[in-house]
């Protein structure tokens, strides 16, 4: 009965992990779904299409319309005391040159494309910090799983210890130092356990999670896994050129700022615009001058008139100009921080294939050190039982084990690390996305 009972809460208790456990690309999918930046960029993106409607209105027609209405009253033959009486007035005016018009229909295409690529750059960022995010989870859970089997090993050394003493093969000293050496342990434990958490949390914040319930986050799952990887330098930086995000966003705003300086300058220029007006008065209305009640008197003022309207600023007393120049000059520092933009993806694409390198020779050399402390560890905490070893060469061969293990699972952080922002330097994160890839 009571195994029953031990594997149904066995069971329940891993149905409950299971129900918390969280992959990566589950992460990433939830990301994506309720990121909050992610959110308000796509709503961004709808409010730039309006914007759109704003620069393209230039080239439509233009209608207004005005009206008045009233009552007039007063004494007159056969009339009644009071009259309603309305008026109407209407304009129309449609663009036949203006130098403004192509640079704001261009304009306005732009403008979708700045709020589509900044939505490209929100999910670039909120993705990869998810990612690195997930990695420390998983990182610091191996430490803290790390940590509890040396407290282990440790607390079986002081039961050995214990037993001796007991037996009087050792004396009290030798049972304080093993004590004191499982007490070592415990802040390192709980240092790591901080870091999990914050990593939690912010794994949380950009999954769209609430994070005031720690006990409803889900915990990631799975093992830092190294691989081996090898990526052509040239080939990667020329794909980063032309597919990251980011660069494409500049190029928009280098664009978008040259348009604004072609609208500006428009100006100078003359503009034509074919102009009709309308005026219509009720033949209801009396508008005679002599105040007879008679019909005839009566002036109807009815009319349309069209035309072509010419307009040209020939003296703009700098105005102009000052707009110009100032728009001219945001032009400029935009390309000049493209440039720079363009200049660093190669100096970061260095830098990362560097760190490959240096990450890979760490850990086939640890991988060697972990195996032979490992072993060190085991066959001395059998002579200390046995009492032919020392509490000092054990808590040496302890810690020994204890670091390069930590170094190794290091490297296979900072190598996965090193991927995400490979991913990241390269413009590959889309995919992880469902998202439309826009240029």
């Amino acid at each position: 009965m009571n195994l029953q009972k031990f594997l149904a809460t066995a069971l329940l208790l891993f149905c409950v992990a299971s129900a918390h456990a969280l992959t990566l690309d589950v992460a990433l999918s939830r990301t994506l779904e309720k990121n909050p930046e992610i959110a308000q960029a796509r709503i961004a993106l709808e409010q730039a299409a309006g914007r759109r409607l704003i620069f393209r209105s230039t080239a439509w027609s233009d209608l207004r319309m005005q009206g008045l209405a009233g009552v007039q009253g007063g004494k007159r033959a056969d009339e009644p005391t009071l009259r309603p009486f309305a008026f109407a007035r209407g304009f129309f005016s449609q663009p036949l040159f203006d130098a403004a018009i192509p640079a704001s229909l261009r304009r306005g295409n732009i403008e979708v494309l700045i709020a589509e690529q900044r939505l490209n750059v929100a999910i670039v960022e909120q993705l990869h910090t998810t990612r690195i995010a997930f990695y420390t989870a998983l990182y610091n859970d191996s430490l803290r799983a790390l940590g509890e089997a040396q407290r282990q090993r440790l607390a079986e050394n002081v039961t050995t210890q214990s037993e001796r003493y007991r037996a009087g093969q050792t004396d009290r000293a030798a049972i304080m130092s093993a004590q004191l050496l499982e007490r070592e342990l415990e802040p390192r434990i709980q240092d790591v356990q901080r870091l999990y958490e914050g990593a939690l949390l912010t794994l949380a914040t950009t999954m769209g999670d609430d994070a005031s319930r720690p006990a409803a986050v889900d915990r990631p799952s799975g093992d830092l896994q190294f691989a081996t990887v090898s990526y052509d330098l040239a080939s990667e930086t020329a794909s980063a050129l032309s597919e990251r995000a980011d660069l494409q966003l500049a190029r928009l705003l280098v664009r978008a700022a040259t348009e604004d300086q072609r609208i500006i300058e428009a100006q100078y220029y003359p503009a034509l615009d074919a102009v009709a007006e309308g005026l219509g008065i009720p033949v209801t209305v009396h508008t005679a001058n002599s105040g007879s009640a008679l019909s005839s008197n009566d002036v109807l003022s009815s009319e349309i008139s069209g035309g072509i309207a010419f307009t040209w600023r020939v003296v703009d007393n700098g105005r102009v100009g000052g707009q110009v120049a100032r728009q001219r000059a945001i032009r400029e520092m935009n390309e000049i921080s493209l440039r720079q933009l363009e200049a660093n993806v190669a100096l970061d694409l260095k830098r990362i294939s560097n760190n490959f390198r240096a990450v890979e020779g760490r850990w086939k050399a640890l991988t060697a050190a972990v195996s032979a402390a490992d072993q060190n560890v085991n066959v001395i905490q059998r002579t200390l039982a046995e009492g032919l070893s020392s509490q000092l060469e054990f808590r040496t061969a302890e810690s020994t084990f204890l670091e390069t293990k930590s170094a190794l699972l290091s490297a296979a952080y900072q190598q996965n690390v090193a991927r995400a922002e490979w991913d990241r330097a390269t413009g590959r994160y889309f995919q992880f996305s469902n998202e439309r890839k826009m240029h």
